[in-house]
Parts: C-alpha cells; structure tokens; sequence
C-alpha cells in the first residue's frame, strides 16, 4: 500500500471538511482516523491498524467490504450508460429492474417505488406524497404525522422534523409544523414492573391516544422505525407492533415501517415489518439494498397509495437529478443478486443470528451490562452502575464513549450511544468471528470498569 502523509491529510481534513454529527472544533485538534481498506468484516486505517467492523460502516455493509462484483456492475454500467434521468418521461433498464425486484421482496402489496438517494430523502418524500395522497382526495386537514421522541428518519427538514431527536431539534427551526411525538416502546427505561409484553400494549396505546386528541380527520400517518436504532437499539416487545397496525387500520391512519435499518436482512428477515409480523403501508429504504457501496433509497408504496398517486395526483412534482439513477441502480441489483443468490439472509437468521444471541447474553453477564438486548444482527448493551437495577450513569454517555474507545484499542468498532455499546454486524461475519468479537468487546468492558474502578 503506497504511504500516506498522515498528518498531512488530517490537516487538509480539518481545513476543508466539515463531518457530521461530529464538534468539528475538537475533531480537527485530535485529528481524523483515515480509513485505506476493507475486506470481509475488516478494514484497516491509514496506521495499518486491522479492526472488526462490528457496525457494518453505519448499519449497511450487509455484504462486508471488498466485494468487486459490486463494482463491476458500477463499471459495467457506467460505460454503457453512465447517466440518464428519469424526468421528460424516461428511464433506464436498471431503474425498471430494481423496482420491480423490490416489488418482489417487499411484503405484502408494497408494489411501488419512488427512488432517491439515500434514507433522509426517503421521508422527505413520503412526507410530502402521503399530505398529497390525502389531499386529492379531499382531505387537506389530514396532514398530521406521529412519530415517536427519541426516533431517528434522517437530518433532512422532514426527516429531522418526522424524527425525535431533542438534540437535533435545536439546529434549524425544527420540527415543521403538524409533525408531533409519542413516548418510544423502551422497556428497560419505561416499563416499571410491567411485563415486556403488557409493556408492550402499554406503549402502543399511546399512539390511539395522540391520535383521539389530535383528531383523527388530521393524522395522516403514523412513522417508526420497526427498531429504533441511532438512539440505541429499542427492541420492542413482541405485543407492539401488531397493536400500532390495529391502531391504524381502526382510525385510517397510513402506518410508515422506517426500514432504513432493518431491511435486507439486519433481523434475519428481509424487512423488520416481517420480523415483528405486522404489514406497513409505506417503507422507506436505504442502507442495505446496496450495502453501503453507492448512495440509493427508496420511498415504497402499496397499491393503495400508489394508485391515487397515479389516478388521482396529476403531475408528481416531486423529484431530483438522481432519482432513479442507472449505476446506483444496477449496484443495488447486484448487491440484491448476491444476498439470494448466496442466502445470505437465510444463514444470518438460521447460523449466525442464534449463535451472536447466545454470545451476546454471555457479554450480558458482565458486571456493566445491565440490559443486552439482541434482534438478529442487531442489537446492545446497556451499561450501567448497579447490575441489580435498571438506571443509567449520572453523566449519560461518558461510559459509553470510554468503551468504545477501549474497543477500539483493541481493534474493534462498536457504536456507542449514551451509555449503550450498539452492534451492527456484517450478515457474513463467521462463528469465529463472532467469538474475535465477544472476546474483545468482554476485554474492553474490563478496561472499563477498571478505569471506573470497578
């Protein structure tokens, strides 16, 4: 590998480049960690460091790193036709064959995709088409949108606003107007001496009340994302999700399954909706459906929607230069073409997911882990100060980051969020290296409670 100029780069890094969710200020003085390569489960930084990938990039590398079937498609399509629109009553032949595959995967009648580039496009488009859908049928008033305090739909206008971020909420005027909240299913934090199953209706129910208090001649639809991933992995009992569907259906609310996350396998199922057993209206997708390797998301409709959409809607006026763009695309097919082709899905939930679970409960034993909770290849460990009680630390989020890090002097990556360490691997990763992370995530919540002393 040619050498790089570290500190050079980390110097261009910090004069040019603004990261997100990042105190840019504090970043360029520490400097940035510049990733060369990956393969597999792995990549390596600029220093040669070799680390697991135990969050697959940002939830999405489903596939791992390095596999140059992907480019090769990309390539491929670039040089036959490296772009075109799908304005002026066109498209392409890859944009046709990935939105009928997704027709094919999706559950139920969900039939119908409009594509942009990435999750936060996703809802901004749903949220406009879904007051439209609506609105030419002579309900205007009905352009309400519940989401939950705490959910995560992107850092668009919308998608921050359809979101329940606190902390995102202070930067730009948000949220947009009609957009409100309900309390998120977090048992471990909410659920008193509540069963997780009567928990589970518990928390459900709060959507019918928002929803008799707004008035259901205003809500529109109802958006959650089937695990609510970013704020640190809710994984809803089993009871909550079939009782937000009847929710729904009993006040012709349209229900919004946020699988930017979850689909294409992360639960060992194709969608988190099919994990849990309950049939969404509308899906935005992202993330997984090309593995990471090019930007694309979808905002999925089922044929109801759809078809007023079509009939009704007139001119979509709703669109973007890349909508529907061939090579993104075409990566996406191949990447589709790889998980059925080498059953990825399938393994992950029959081999890897039960065995992860099992080593997962084990790290649940430490003395820090309070909670350690797991759905397929997702899942987290809550660390707290008394294993006897459910309770978080008083400084929220300085455990969390001194694992992470000790994690990763280890040469592992996990997500920390607040006090959580957040596990999103690979759907490839192996029996062995399921015991590589165990190992290293058990050592770094030892150094842990060591510099806790504990």
């Amino acid at each position: 590998m040619e050498h790089l100029d570290i500190p050079a780069l980390q110097k261009l890094d910090a004069q040019h480049h603004l990261h997100p969710f990042n105190d840019n200020a504090a970043l360029a003085k520490k400097g940035t960690r510049i990733l060369t390569r990956g393969e597999g489960c792995y990549v390596w930084d600029a220093e040669g460091n070799q680390l697991l990938d135990a969050f697959a990039g940002l939830w999405c590398v489903n596939i791992g790193y390095g596999r140059r079937e992907l480019g090769e498609a990309a390539s491929k399509q670039m040089t036959q036709l490296a772009y075109y629109n799908s304005f002026f009553q066109c498209t392409t032949e890859p944009t046709i064959a990935l939105a009928a595959k997704l027709a094919e995967l999706a559950p139920g009648d969900i039939n119908h995709s409009f594509f942009v580039n990435s999750g936060s496009e996703a809802n901004d488009t749903i949220l406009r088409l879904v007051r439209h859908f609506w609105a030419v049928q002579d309900q205007p008033r009905k352009n309400i949108f519940i989401g939950r305090h705490d959910g995560y739909h992107g850092t668009t206008m919308a998608g921050a606003s359809l979101g329940g971020m606190k902390g995102m909420h202070k930067q730009g005027g948000l949220p947009i107007p009609d957009i409100h909240h309900i309390d998120p299913p977090f048992w471990f934090a909410d659920g008193g001496d509540l069963s997780e199953d009567e928990y589970g209706l518990v928390a459900a129910r709060r959507l019918e009340d928002k929803i008799l208090e707004l008035g259901p001649e205003r809500v529109a639809a109802f958006i959650g994302e089937p695990i609510m991933g970013a704020i640190g992995v809710y994984i809803p009992p089993r009871t909550y999700w079939p009782e937000i569907e009847r929710i729904c259906r009993k006040y012709d609310v349209l229900l919004v399954a946020d699988e930017v996350i979850c689909g294409f396998g992360r639960t060992g199922e194709w969608f988190g909706s099919q994990y849990f057993g309950f049939q969404p209206d509308i899906m935005p997708v992202a993330k997984g459906i090309t593995s990471g390797y090019i930007p694309r998301g979808a905002a999925m409709f089922n044929d109801r929607v759809a078809n007023v959409l079509k009939a009704q809607g007139g001119e979509l006026a709703h669109g973007a230069t890349y909508s529907g763009h061939p090579v993104c695309a075409a990566v996406a097919l191949e990447n589709i073409r790889i998980l059925q082709e080498e059953k990825i899905v399938e393994r992950a939930r029959t081999e890897i997911a039960p065995y992860l679970a099992q080593r997962w409960a084990e790290l649940g034993e430490h003395r820090l882990v309070g909670q350690a909770r797991i759905a397929g290849l997702v899942g987290a460990l809550e660390l707290v100060p008394d294993k006897r009680q459910r309770g978080f630390f008083p400084d929220r989020g300085s455990v969390g980051v001194m694992c992470r890090d000790f994690a990763l002097k280890r040469g592992l990556i996990l997500r920390a969020t607040w006090d959580a360490m957040l596990l999103s691997p690979p759907l490839v990763i192996t029996r062995e290296q399921v015991d590589e992370l165990f190992d290293k995530a058990w050592k770094a919540l030892d150094d842990t409670a060591q510099a806790l002393g504990r």
